[in-house]
């Protein structure tokens, strides 16, 4: 067996069913799991068609590279969502099984283990497949805390510059998960800066990008912001995508990778071992999916409707934010975040995830800690009726 195995913590819904295990949730109240971060807003309906057109390709095996025409269609939204002058659809774009599974993989390719300490530098709170990839390709993991008194920044200038120096790969979570907040232009230069001094590829987990709140700011992308600083190349850059938040069908595992050509042919000639072609069905629905925007407005509103309602509702008795983009609220909480949590549930059958979960112990405290994620993915009268019942509990505290 791979003794790094044994390095990989429990998943944080694991650790969430097992902390929970034994409580008797409320009978006199319907059950609503706010805890994970899945879409509920139906599937568009000329997606599911366009998926059992594509069905006829299923008598073919696939490329890794992918069809061109979805290629093209990836490449096409590209551009015009984040204004890029310069993107090369045969070169700079590979579809992939979903944003998670490549960027697990992503690390897989770039990580050179055989280099003293190689480090993966990753933020805290974090997507805890960034710090199973660093583990599995051989190094060390170095957390960045986010500040809550800087509005959730990450602290990359409280880094060592020797800990730079051996980093071969950041993963930059932006719209974050858990906190919602939007890297700004300013970051984005002194990491790019950053790279040019020391090396380190930059991947940028991107799948959150199309839930935000107002039509007239959409979020800073990666590939926009190096454009910003005359890096037309995106050199040491990736940015991952996916269609599962943007077009509500998780089930699709259908997303994108693109920037730095060089690294995107690296990780074709990775994937043509790894076994990740996707399929024409899948492909033809992905195609349709890039291809139109009247869905992804349309979703955006009806999130944009309960953030508006609902952030309000909770922050007086819950202190959150109202996130810049994503879809959680990230509440403080009176109590231990994981007791909260398990009384939430006994008392008022609503399961939430306790940010500790999401957090690692760094440079002196686990920043998730004291805070819940809140996922506001159910329809709005569930999510509504679930944040009443948070208040309850919280003004009882």
């Amino acid at each position: 067996m791979n003794p790094r195995l044994g390095l990989l913590q429990p998943y944080p819904f694991e650790r969430l069913r097992g902390w929970l295990a034994g409580v008797t949730p409320n009978a006199a109240l319907r059950g609503i799991n706010l805890s994970i971060g899945e879409p509920k807003h139906p599937t568009p309906a000329f997606i599911m068609e366009a998926l059992h057109r594509g069905a006829a390709g299923l008598s073919n095996y696939p490329t890794t590279a992918g069809v061109p025409a979805l290629r093209d269609a990836i490449a096409a939204w590209l551009r015009r969502r984040h204004g890029l002058r310069a993107l090369d659809a045969a070169q700079q774009v590979l579809p992939v099984l979903g944003s998670r599974e490549a960027l697990f993989a992503f690390a897989q390719t770039v990580v050179d283990a055989s280099r003293p300490c190689a480090t993966v530098l990753m933020p805290n709170p974090f997507y805890q497949i960034y710090e199973g990839a660093a583990l599995l390709a051989g190094a060390d993991t170095y957390c960045v805390n986010a500040r809550s008194a800087q509005g959730y920044a990450l602290d990359w200038n409280g880094v060592p510059e020797a800990v730079w120096a051996r980093t071969q790969l950041v993963y930059v979570c932006s719209p974050d998960n858990p906190t919602g907040r939007v890297a700004t232009q300013d970051e984005w230069r002194m990491l790019f800066e950053l790279s040019d001094r020391h090396g380190f590829v930059v991947a940028a987990d991107e799948c959150y990008s199309e839930i935000y709140f107002d039509e007239t700011r959409p979020p800073l992308g990666a590939l926009a912001a190096a454009q910003a600083c005359g890096r037309d190349d995106y050199r040491r850059l990736l940015s991952f995508g996916s269609l599962s938040k943007r077009s509500n069908v998780p089930g699709l595992r259908s997303g994108y990778v693109t920037g730095d050509a060089a690294l995107v042919q690296a990780f074709l000639l990775y994937r043509t071992y790894h076994g990740s072609a996707m399929s024409p069905a899948v492909a033809t629905a992905s195609i349709a999916a890039w291809q139109d925007e009247a869905h992804v407005r349309d979703n955006r509103a009806a999130y944009a409707a309960k953030f508006a309602a609902l952030q309000p509702r909770l922050a007086p008795v819950l202190e959150c934010a109202m996130p810049d983009a994503a879809f959680y609220l990230w509440a403080r909480t009176p109590i231990d975040d994981a007791h909260f949590a398990k009384r939430l549930l006994a008392e008022q059958s609503v399961t939430v995830l306790p940010g500790s979960f999401l957090g690692r112990d760094a440079h002196g405290h686990n920043p998730g800690a004291g805070y819940v994620r809140i996922a506001l993915v159910a329809p709005f009268d569930e999510c509504a009726e679930a944040v009443d019942r948070i208040c309850s509990l919280a003004r009882m505290l």
